[in-house]
């Protein structure tokens, strides 16, 4: 699971990636508002903690803009305002759980899995033909067989699975596995495609990942 945290109050940040990272999440933290909604747009994401004041944007207005886009991506909203009414513009704002500081570590806990266990099956795995990604053990499975993925591996492959058959280009793969702000280059990519194509046969799957000049790359089945 992958928990972007937006929050520019850095101790609260680090102090929530450590206890987030300590329960086996992948996460990933930014600092204000404009920077969460990139982030949030890259699609790699299982949940997003969000601060209410913020700089650039606020969380409300983070929230707001990513559910235009259609980001469907449960927000758990962060705030230190009390007031029914403040809880309220959260809700109608995007935030699916509104928890305001400070807060017991346990119940932000309790809420994150509960937000993540709403999203239903497809919280715990992903499919294409015959192979399944499991999310929460980062392995790669097809029939009795499987393989377990390196981190960068798993996010390279759930962005194809995700794709459903759509060509993804290695630039989109590159912002949404490295980021933005990344060095990386489009050879990383092939570098890791090259890496994922060898584990589906090791399988045995019947799943290729294609590639096609300037368009990127997409998966698909033998019988296709």
């Amino acid at each position: 699971m992958k928990i972007l945290i937006v929050e520019d109050d850095r101790p609260l940040s680090d102090s929530l990636r450590a206890l987030l990272e300590d329960r086996g999440y992948q996460v990933d933290a930014v600092y204000d508002g404009e920077a969460g909604v990139q982030y949030a747009l890259l699609g790699v994401y299982d949940l997003i903690i969000l601060d209410v004041m913020l700089p650039l944007l606020d969380g409300r207005q983070a929230a707001r803009r990513l559910r235009a886009q259609k980001c469907a991506v449960p927000i758990l909203m962060l705030t230190a305002r009390w007031a029914l009414e403040d809880r309220v513009e959260g809700l109608n704002a995007g935030a699916d759980y509104y928890l305001t500081k400070p807060f017991d570590t346990r119940e932000l806990l309790a809420c994150v899995g509960a937000l993540l266990r709403r999203q239903g099956g497809q919280v715990d795995q992903l499919s294409f033909g015959g192979t399944a990604l499991d999310l929460d053990g980062s392995t790669l499975a097809c029939g009795d067989k499987w393989v377990r993925l390196s981190a960068r591996e798993f996010d390279v492959m759930r962005c194809l699975m995700q794709a459903k058959g759509k060509n993804l280009s290695k630039e989109a793969i590159l912002a949404r596995v490295w980021g933005y702000d990344s060095n990386a280059v489009e050879n990383h990519v092939e570098v890791y495609v090259g890496f994922l194509r060898k584990k589906l046969a090791s399988i045995g799957s019947n799943v290729r990942i294609e590639a096609v000049r300037r368009l990127g790359y997409h998966l698909e089945t033998d019988e296709a």
